[in-house]
């Protein structure tokens, strides 16, 4: 009965010892660094592609929806350089680029003052770096380099073409960057031999300043000393 009154039964000493310890084991882990949170995060998410890689798959999956809706349907297999030819020309109804025909009174005129009824089409520039991005997806997704229809002879003659026509029609050459050549600079090593001659004594002197360290009554010593000396040669490759 007195312990009924008391306030219940006795607690379990074990259980009483238990809670402190495992409040402290708790509260003494070390918490996770800013740094290993940002790790985590980078692990589980992959980074974002670059603005190239994306542009890349858009000109990849634009490429084969027109092979697909070509007249009649097209494979990659069976892709060729003509084929790509004609791509860029459909592209050519998308351009923004003014191109001055041959009568407009504004050929060759790089700042027209007065809008005309010249046809708008891909600048050579955009065609050229979009055959550079499908070359490459065609290697990526499988395709052999020495059957890339993007790089096709006929492609790059229809390209050198385009550059040159624009290049009239809007009076904006293009000018191919010139690189620079490497200068590599090549060190030779020449043996000299230095002869130390004798001097003479100076009429009224006491030691002479002899080049071979001679003594006071103005005898010289000969030696013989092999150095190296570099000359550098620049060459151009």
């Amino acid at each position: 009965m007195d312990s009924a009154s008391g306030g219940g039964a006795t607690p379990n000493s074990n259980s009483i010892n238990e809670g402190p310890s495992s409040a402290t084991a708790s509260a003494s882990a070390p918490l996770p660094t800013a740094s290993q949170q940002g790790a985590g995060e980078s692990s589980s998410s992959p980074a974002p592609p670059s603005r190239y890689e994306s542009q890349k798959r858009r000109d990849w999956n634009t490429f084969l929806q027109y092979l697909k809706n070509h007249k009649p349907p097209l494979t990659l297999a069976r892709c060729s350089g003509a084929h790509v030819i004609e791509f860029l020309k459909y592209l050519d109804q998308f351009g923004k680029t003014k191109v001055h025909i041959t009568g407009c009174p504004y050929f060759g005129h790089p700042n027209p003052p007065a809008p005309c009824a010249c046809p708008l089409k891909q600048a050579w520039g955009s065609l050229d770096a979009l055959i550079g991005r499908l070359r490459a997806a065609y290697e990526e997704n499988g395709g052999r380099p020495e059957s890339n229809p993007f790089g096709a002879r006929a492609v790059r003659i229809y390209l050198r073409e385009v550059r040159e026509g624009q290049a009239k029609a809007r009076g904006i050459p293009y000018e191919k960057k010139k690189r620079k050549r490497p200068t590599h600079v090549t060190t030779t090593a020449v043996g000299v031999n230095v002869s130390v001659a004798s001097t003479q004594a100076v009429d009224g002197g006491g030691g002479s300043g002899g080049v071979g360290g001679g003594d006071d009554n103005g005898d010289g010593t000969a030696a013989n000393v092999g150095t190296l000396t570099a000359a550098a040669t620049t060459t151009s490759v």
